[in-house]
């Protein structure tokens, strides 16, 4: 089985879960001995881990020639591309080479990154996409999250060949329930043109039926999983042995991930201990909102800012705490919280997570409840005999969360649809 997987992030480049899903996912379903994967990117930036896929840059695909005239780029073309792309190609980039970024290699130039023109770079992927579709062999399409659905889709519609989007987060979590109509419009695209979506929880899938009026026999439940912990990573020497406990918040600090209920709950714990510190590692843009928060609650003085972490500071972080806490509003997953269980850490997740459909060690309380997920710091934090069931059993319970079932799972759809 051969799929042609359409993402935006890899590692050890990442700025969210969105990547970290992707490489546990594909290196979990290289263990099937049949299993070939070309993973397409924007932007490979030369150190990501081939040594179980195929990584191809988008930048890297030649989409028109300098100084060539038209008639003679469109032969060159005709084999990649059907006669209305071929007109498109004319009238909106070979009269100016400039309106798309072009290098002199003719490759259209993509950030690698989240940048101010998405939608401009969403469009131009979906364009390479369909170039791309034509140039390898395989046998299914597999698109990650909106901004790779168009480009799914285009390689749908050059081969002919099935696709499968995977729903990572939908506009409703990331707006809090006000979707932005523009990117609404994709992620329904997407979904009403594919022939399979997967979900990373019931609670997306719940979403994708009602919000995006899909049927249900099209939408399946796959479960994310957490890859094998590095066993050489170890707790950040500073503060390994101070006599406070440590209680950390670790993602992007937006309004989805809820980081002002961590806040008023450290604020209240405060009030009863001074053996508490906290850390809020990540960035985003409610980061100085935040600050501005602690130091108006009169906490500055137990509240620390990391900045945005990656790879093994991630786990580094992790290791030196004492209680790790996801209260997010609306997570359609949330893969931080088994990092941490595997670092033997106790976690307290919202019930409006998707990793609370299948984590049992672990306090679970409502994102709103600050006096809930308060009494929960302080309990882990004063009572030992808490803390080290949570840590014990959380351990245990992670340590069979596997990406390899997760991508036997995702087989199985790809069987149904190639057969």
């Amino acid at each position: 089985m051969k799929a042609l997987m359409f993402g935006w992030e890899f590692p050890p480049h990442i700025l969210g879960g969105l990547g970290t899903a992707s490489y546990g996912l594909t290196k979990g379903m290289s263990l099937q001995p049949d299993m070939e994967i070309i993973f397409v990117i924007p932007k490979p930036w030369g150190d990501e881990d081939q040594s179980f896929l195929k990584i191809i840059g988008a930048n890297s695909a030649p989409v028109v020639w300098r100084d060539v005239p038209w008639e003679t780029a469109k032969s060159r073309l005709e084999k990649f591309m059907n006669p209305e792309e071929y007109y498109w190609m004319r009238d909106h980039i070979y009269a100016d080479f400039n309106y798309m970024h072009t290098n002199d290699m003719g490759c259209l130039e993509f950030s690698g990154r989240y940048p101010n023109n998405i939608l401009e770079e969403t469009n131009n992927y979906s364009i390479v996409a369909g170039i791309i579709a034509r140039t390898y062999d395989f046998d299914i399409i597999h698109a990650h999250d909106w901004l790779t659905y168009p480009a799914g889709l285009h390689a749908k519609s050059a081969t002919g060949k099935p696709l499968v989007i995977h729903v990572h987060a939908t506009e409703f979590d990331r707006s809090r329930g006000k979707p932005n109509p523009i990117v609404y419009g994709i992620e329904k695209d997407g979904m009403d043109n594919c022939d399979y979506i997967l979900c990373v929880s019931d609670l997306t899938r719940k979403t994708v039926i009602e919000n995006y009026h899909q049927h249900p026999d099209k939408v399946v439940t796959v479960h994310n999983a957490v890859s094998p912990l590095d066993p050489e990573i170890e707790a950040i020497e500073n503060l390994a042995g101070i006599p406070e406990k440590i209680v950390t918040f670790l993602g992007r600090i937006t309004m989805q991930k809820g980081p002002e209920f961590f806040v008023e709950a450290a604020t209240q714990v405060l009030k009863k201990t001074d053996n508490i510190r906290f850390v809020m590692a990540g960035s985003g843009d409610m980061m100085n909102q935040m600050i501005r928060m602690v130091a108006d609650r009169g906490i500055a003085d137990k509240f620390h800012f990391t900045g945005f972490l990656r790879g093994k500071q991630v786990y580094e972080m992790l290791k030196s705490s004492d209680v790790y806490v996801m209260p997010s509003v609306s997570e359609p997953f949330g893969i931080s919280p088994l990092e941490a269980m595997q670092c033997s850490v106790p976690s307290i997740i919202s019930y409006q997570s998707g990793c609370a459909e299948i984590l049992n060690h672990v306090i679970k309380t409502d994102y709103w409840d600050v006096d809930a997920m308060a009494d929960a710091m302080y309990s882990i934090c004063t009572y030992p005999g808490m803390a080290e069931f949570l840590k014990v059993e959380g351990k245990k319970e992670v340590d069979e969360i596997k990406w390899e079932y997760a991508g036997l799972k995702v087989r199985d759809i790809y069987n149904r649809l190639v057969h």
